[in-house]
């Protein structure tokens, strides 16, 4: 059975930094790719970065020069650094991902449980 799992959000200051893990457990042999959306209450969710197979990383332009997207393939996990947060950061935060599957071969795609990420002073 293959899960998404999360960790790394909380409570941040404007300015400061978190970083968001996802990892994919089960009997994966690898993230293909993998994309974090973020949804905001009352808001629509929102693509904010996503990393492919071969590391190429596209990011939404809110985000871009502050927040980098990047993979462990031997721990099949990838990372959203996120710094110089802002309030309009504040969200749920959720990655997707598609996964190749170790013993056939096969894909598996789903999301991961969600992480609250809320900057404020």
């Amino acid at each position: 059975q293959v899960q998404l799992v999360e960790s790394g959000g909380g409570l941040v200051q404007p300015g400061g930094s978190l970083r968001l893990s996802c990892a994919a457990t089960g009997k994966v042999l690898r993230i293909n790719t993998m994309d974090w959306y973020r949804q905001a209450p009352g808001k629509q969710r929102k693509l904010v970065a996503g990393i492919t197979v071969d590391g190429s990383t596209n990011y939404a332009d809110s985000v871009k020069g502050r927040f980098t997207i990047s993979r462990d393939n031997a721990k099949n996990t990838v990372y959203l650094q996120m710094n110089n947060l802002q309030s309009e950061d504040t969200a749920v935060y959720e990655c997707n991902a598609e996964v190749l599957m170790e013993w056939d071969g096969t894909t598996w795609s789903g999301w991961g449980q969600g992480t609250q990420v809320t900057v404020s002073s």
